[in-house]
């Protein structure tokens, strides 16, 4: 099966139910359909052919779900940019990927301009939103063009479910961004075994306040299409209230969120919104503090939790089922329907109960490899006993108990996990040192009860005038927001290991609690 056949079932299936609520704005499975056909036959007539990429640089939107289908059937591969990404990372995606077409809106042009301009791969430029038709340069053209003129019918398509349906860029140790390769199997299977497990009917109605750039977001659209659902998509949880409010009038029965979120809501006044209708909350990208979730259960006792873990590379591996999570509070879960996961030493060996070693997944979930990257490939995604299969170490540290639950111990490696979303130091790192009198930088991860990680920087500078406030403003205007660090020390040194290294081993234990 492919990914876009989930919309064309659901619009045969459910024509004129409501699929999408975005603001004041309505989309029905049948609109959403063709207005997916019609972006594919676009990109069809513009050259982009089976297997080509697509970079949609849109915040959440129902444009947005529409250009992730339109390119889906047009048989090519879409990778979404992060609403909030800086030109320089645009434009080693748009290089990275050779990628042939570029959606957007006008409005985000001071962003887009020079990398599109610069990018020679690319064959169309499609924008969104009010256009001066006039001011459209070649090979540009408007998504309310497309909407009059093109076939609302469905374009051939060649695709199997092999072929690659997705890219998602993350970070890497490196500092520069690797794109996951998702082929449309491994999509399919890890939509249905969510939706298995969560018990999504099409009467399920979710709200989404995650970027769909991050694939928790991305996925909340993928599983509503497949179960029939309908998708409140909303731009950010940046006005608490308001979603409350949407939640409230719309009847949501589903809220996916990461503890950020959850913080939040348990400083608010919960008893002015009518929040009843919710069945389901899910929580991933760092675990749950065991307060919050006795303090969630009391403000919904009637609404199933699931804490949940997993990484770009195979999307969902673990979830802790909702009459486990008093029991277990500090667990993140059992494997996934259709997942086996284990937890293995440096050599190789299966450890048993309350031994700590790296989370290794098996499934149809495990991604194909970064895009371009055979050395990280073969690190991240290594052979199985079955030959062609691959297994992915997750560079994670876990233990499991005696009853098979998984616990989260902490990363191999210096990458740092906020939010759900992977940050590497040395990108950091990069853009604290082109600010003019910083002599040396270390970023580091430190513990956070609600981001699961925090990003800090350590710094040492050239003059007292120097502080947290002129890293942080500069940060915020080269790195997109999850990666802007949330505290900034300045120092007179930093420790140095024997070779001169800066020793982050011993900010990090510093840091430790």
């Amino acid at each position: 099966m492919l990914v876009h056949e989930f919309l064309e079932r659901s619009a045969e299936r459910l024509p004129q139910k409501t699929a999408i609520i975005c603001g004041e704005k309505r989309l029905t499975y049948a609109e959403f359909e063709s207005d997916a056909n019609r972006l594919a036959h676009a990109l069809l007539h513009a050259g982009f052919r089976r297997g080509d990429r697509a970079i949609i640089f849109l915040p959440n939107s129902i444009e947005l779900a529409v250009s992730i289908f339109g390119v889906l059937k047009a048989g090519g591969v879409f990778v979404i940019a992060n609403p909030t990404v800086k030109a320089d990372k645009l434009a080693f995606m748009l290089g990275d990927c050779t990628a042939t077409a570029f959606l957007s809106s006008q409005s985000m042009e001071a962003t887009w301009r020079n990398p599109v301009m610069s990018a020679s791969s690319l064959r169309a430029c499609i924008l969104t939103g009010p256009i001066d038709e006039d001011a459209l340069m070649p090979g540009q053209q408007s998504l309310e063009r497309i909407r009059q003129e093109c076939p609302a019918t469905r374009p051939p398509n060649p695709n199997i479910d092999l072929d690659l349906a997705c890219l998602i860029y993350t970070s890497g140790s490196t500092g520069e961004p690797k794109g996951v390769m998702s082929d449309h199997s491994n999509m399919v299977f890890a939509a249905n075994s969510i939706i298995e497990y969560l018990e999504n009917k099409d009467d399920d109605i979710v709200i989404d306040v995650l970027p769909l750039s991050f694939d928790y977001g991305l996925y909340q659209l993928i599983m509503v299409v497949a179960f029939g659902g309908t998708l409140v998509l909303e731009r950010s949880f940046a006005y608490p209230a308001a979603v409350l409010q949407r939640i409230e009038k719309e009847r949501v029965t589903g809220f996916p969120g990461v503890p950020t979120i959850f913080a939040v809501l348990l400083r608010m006044d919960l008893s002015q919104f009518d929040l009843s209708s919710l069945r389901y909350i899910t929580n991933t990208a760092a675990a749950l503090p065991p307060a919050h979730i006795t303090e969630l259960s009391k403000r919904f006792p009637s609404c199933r939790i699931y804490s949940m873990y997993g990484l770009t590379e195979t999307k969902r591996t673990l979830y802790l089922p909702p009459d486990q999570i008093q029991h277990r509070p500090e667990s993140v879960g059992i494997p996934i329907p259709g997942t086996e996961a284990w937890v293995e030493d440096e050599a190789g060996h299966r450890l048993g109960p309350d031994e700590v070693g790296e989370l290794v997944v098996r499934g149809r979930h495990v991604m194909r490899g970064y895009w371009g990257d055979p050395v990280a490939s073969a690190e991240r995604f290594r052979p199985a006993p079955i030959p062609g299969e691959r297994l992915c170490y997750t560079g994670d540290l876990f233990r499991m108990d005696a009853e098979g639950y998984f616990y989260f111990v902490g990363r191999k490696d210096d990458i740092i996990k906020s939010r759900g979303e992977k940050v590497a130091p040395k990108e950091v790192e990069s853009v604290i040192y082109a600010l003019e009198g910083i002599r040396e930088a270390a970023v580091v991860g430190v513990p956070d009860p609600v981001l699961g990680e925090a990003v800090k920087a350590f710094v040492v500078a050239d003059s007292a005038e120097m502080d947290e406030r002129r890293v942080i403003a500069h940060c915020k205007a080269h790195l997109e927001d999850f990666m802007v660090p949330k505290y900034v020390e300045v120092r007179a040194h930093l420790p140095k290991t024997s070779s001169g290294k800066i020793a982050k081993r011993e900010l990090v234990s510093r840091e430790a609690p």
